[in-house]
């Protein structure tokens, strides 16, 4: 298999890894959702030594995942754990901090539902939920090329769609995550932070 490769992922690295020093400085254990190609968290790792960086995703991907992972040779790198959002994780580890990029609309929203609600089963007390991506708010569209984007991935399938960040915000907060910032990045992309309080 030749190792996967996204430009989006190559691009966006450096201004959330700029973001995620300074978010996780105090933390030890971070589980990412849908780790996708393991670009992500190849870069992630790499640039945050002191953190154990723990990838997952459906099976189909691990195999691409892995190519990352073992290239890198990284100490602090685990290989995925696979992870299907409408189900529970079958190990009943916890960690200080949950990072996904660019997952949620590509998930049907009752998956969505699922995953913001099970993330605090996995996360520990006072931990953080970081999630990047595009958003809507108050039903608008944040520039024209999200709108365009949201066409596309609706028309490759209407399950599919850029969220809205009250809708997203209420789940969090119905799961017992308190909201703490709303970071701008480049591409139009936010960087939505909320802080476990269980």
């Amino acid at each position: 298999m030749i190792k996967p490769f996204s430009q989006a992922c190559e691009n966006n690295g450096p201004p959330i890894l700029s973001q995620l020093t300074r978010l996780l400085s105090d933390t030890k254990t971070v589980l990412e959702i849908g780790s996708g190609t393991g670009q992500h968290a190849t870069y992630f790792a790499a640039g945050l030594p002191q953190l154990l960086w723990q990838t997952s995703d459906l099976l189909d991907n691990h195999e691409g995942i892995n190519l990352w992972v073992e290239d890198a040779g990284l100490s602090n790198l685990l290989a995925p754990i696979e992870y299907d959002v409408t189900q529970a994780l079958s190990s009943s580890q916890l960690y200080d901090a949950i990072f996904m990029a660019n997952t949620l609309h590509i998930m049907p929203w009752a998956a969505v539902e699922a995953c913001i609600q099970r993330m605090s089963q996995q996360v520990n007390d006072d931990g953080l939920l970081i999630v990047y991506g595009p958003f809507n708010y108050g039903g608008d569209y944040t520039s024209e090329s999200n709108a365009r984007f949201d066409q596309w991935l609706k028309a490759a399938d209407p399950a599919r769609g850029i969220r809205e960040f009250e809708r997203i915000d209420k789940l969090a907060r119905d799961s017992d995550f308190i909201f703490e910032e709303d970071i701008a990045m480049p591409a139009n992309n936010r960087l939505l932070v909320w802080r476990f309080k269980g």
